[in-house]
């Protein structure tokens, strides 16, 4: 039951499914840029995985902070590395969503833009909206914005600029 970074690649001419590990990594939901979805990309994004098991031990539903971890990862495909955000301790990570800094196409490189995840502030027993660059993953976040309750870590969204 331990999550892991898994790639499928699909050949519709032959019918075949090629699964493959990318990492053994405990992590969950995987995301890329979405302008890139089923296309060629480089990055990846996802939350640092515990023990997804108790997930699902739960009886109202609502996963305990000990099957998220306190981080977030950045993969390099191409590479075949990762970096890791860390949070702090105690922190919960919801999955980490690529939001392009020109949402116009206009970008320098695939990773030129921001990785914004929620995460669970278990000292003021609420959310924070967490604003990663996504070229200095592993440095200090943009921005972080305390929010006035607790985002549930299973919550899912994706960004779209204004019209």
């Amino acid at each position: 039951m331990t999550p892991r970074l898994d790639r499928w690649t699909v050949n519709l001419r032959q019918g075949r499914v090629r699964p493959r590990t990318l990492e053994d990594r405990p992590q969950e939901f995987p995301r890329v840029d979405e302008a890139l979805v089923s296309r060629r990309h480089r990055y990846g994004y996802s939350a640092a995985a515990a023990e997804m098991s108790l997930a699902h031990q739960a009886v109202d539903g609502t996963p305990p902070d000990g099957a998220f971890a306190d981080a977030l990862i950045k993969h390099d495909l191409l590479r075949g590395t990762s970096e890791v955000h860390r949070l702090p301790g105690g922190a919960a990570a919801s999955e980490a969503v690529f939001v392009p800094s020109d949402p116009c196409g206009g970008r320098a490189a695939e990773d030129d833009g921001c990785a914004v995840a929620y995460v669970h502030d278990p000292e003021r027993g609420a959310s924070d909206l967490v604003i990663l660059a996504a070229q200095d993953f592993t440095g200090e976040p943009v921005a972080r914005l305390h929010l006035p309750g607790r985002m549930p870590l299973a919550f899912h969204g994706s960004w779209i600029p204004d019209a």
